[in-house]
């Protein structure tokens, strides 16, 4: 079926045909295949010939380069000097910044994200989520915003991090407590937020994830002190999604492997439905039904993760993979000192950041599309695989793979095209709602 639903846009808009290209499609690189798209979506050339017998207006050749879908990063602070957690600046700056940070991440193949705000005050949030509502991308306007992701203050004082431990909560009185904290912009749900990182092991706040998963929010798993049995019991609660794995959680331990041990769960319920899991695998549970465990947010950056860990998490749990970068307002600029949250971070001229005076890690500066050559390095696994991390892990996290992710017809025409001749890949272009970006 052609998925424009005005017969007469369809019938008079042009249409675009890719040819040469290597498709990533179906867990593979298929060749000799052409990819269309029409009005900003992917459509489907025999229903287009048959039922309105039209061909291509226009044909993009891309002289044998992969054609992906575009980039999502669910964990992203900021970058080019801004962060998401200023709130001081007036609400048409804070939009400029967001803007700017929208259109910067067009250079990296990045389509579509989820910018994340890390542990303020009441006040943070009622200024700076307005701002933040899922939008549509543009080739112009910039990346897709997928809803915020707010990362913290329900989080546990042992495993801060960088956060500010000075508005942390607790949630004794269930989704109120949740409701006083981010203020009506929560009541939105997955228009406003689309993940929530907090630590299960914290008063009331187990209890309260069936209320936060009912409007629609993706709860996350992160800087937590946990348990293992603690961290399972919230997947039953429903959480699907660890923050920044073997980051702001207890060490591997045989007896109590705690957050991390999730990922070798064998008992866990299989979920009725595929929508917000991960797909099975050749480690999963059951290898014929949604798997699960969680999906794990991981950076890739070579600082915040050693290769051989990213490596045996990769083993333990392949479709769970969801690269992020977890990028701050350092992110496409040099050395110095910014700002997380309110907290001076330094970054060094490798580009780890850290609180300042201290050697807490702070966020990264890597970009997503040297996640993907990094998870590659890392693992040894498939492009198709360091790519679906990017891709389809993170579309599938937030329940909208039938969209993004793929190349799939009904999908947004969101992609890039990459160079791999290298053996590494290279972003060449980069297309959002179906035009071309204009590159650096």
């Amino acid at each position: 079926m052609c998925p424009i639903k005005d017969n007469k846009k369809c019938c008079s808009s042009p249409i675009y045909k890719i040819i040469n290209a290597r498709l990533l499609k179906n867990h593979k690189i298929v060749e000799g295949s052409y990819l269309w798209f029409q009005n900003g979506k992917i459509i489907d050339p025999q229903s287009l010939f048959f039922d309105h017998l039209r061909d291509a207006d226009e044909i993009i050749d891309a002289k044998g380069q992969i054609v992906a879908p575009g980039f999502i990063d669910t964990q992203i602070n900021g970058a080019y000097g801004i962060d998401f957690a200023d709130y001081e600046g007036s609400d048409e700056k804070i939009q400029a910044d967001i803007n700017k940070v929208a259109k910067g991440l067009l250079q990296y193949g990045c389509t579509s994200f989820c910018p994340t705000v890390v542990s303020s005050e009441a006040a943070v949030y009622q200024k700076v989520l307005p701002h933040l509502n899922a939008r549509k991308g543009s080739a112009t306007g910039g990346a897709e915003i997928l809803g915020a992701h707010i990362e913290g203050p329900f989080i546990s004082v042992e495993k801060k991090g960088a956060h500010k431990q000075a508005v942390f909560r607790t949630a004794k009185n269930g989704i109120k407590d949740f409701d006083d904290a981010y203020g009506d912009e929560l009541k939105k749900g997955n228009k406003a937020v689309s993940i929530m990182t907090l630590a299960p092991e914290l008063d009331g706040v187990t209890d309260a994830i069936p209320d936060i998963v009912a409007r629609g929010i993706k709860v996350a798993l992160g800087h937590s002190a946990c348990k293992i049995a603690e961290a399972e019991q919230a997947v039953v609660q429903g959480a699907t999604s660890i923050t920044h794995l073997f980051n702001a959680m207890q060490a591997f331990h045989h007896r109590d492997p705690g957050l991390i041990g999730v990922l070798g769960a064998a008992d866990l319920p299989i979920p009725e439905s595929s929508k917000g899991h991960p797909e099975p695998s050749n480690t999963s549970p059951c290898r014929t039904k949604p798997d699960p465990r969680p999906f794990y947010g991981i950076i890739c950056d070579g600082v915040h993760v050693h290769p051989n860990s990213v490596r045996i998490a990769y083993y333990s749990h392949p479709t769970g993979a969801v690269l992020v970068t977890d990028a701050l307002s350092a992110m496409g600029l040099p050395a110095g000192t910014y700002s997380l949250g309110g907290r001076d971070v330094s970054v060094d001229h490798n580009g780890a950041a850290y609180v300042k005076g201290t050697s807490t890690l702070a966020g990264s500066t890597v970009t997503i599309d040297e996640c993907i050559r990094n998870f590659q390095r890392f693992t040894n696994c498939t492009l198709v695989e360091a790519i679906e991390a990017a891709t389809l892990h993170p579309a599938e996290l937030l329940g909208i793979s039938n969209r993004k992710g793929t190349l799939n017809v009904g999908g947004d025409a969101d992609f890039v095209f990459l160079d791999d001749s290298s053996g590494e890949i290279k972003v060449q272009r980069v297309y959002v709602a179906g035009d071309e970006v204009k590159l650096n």
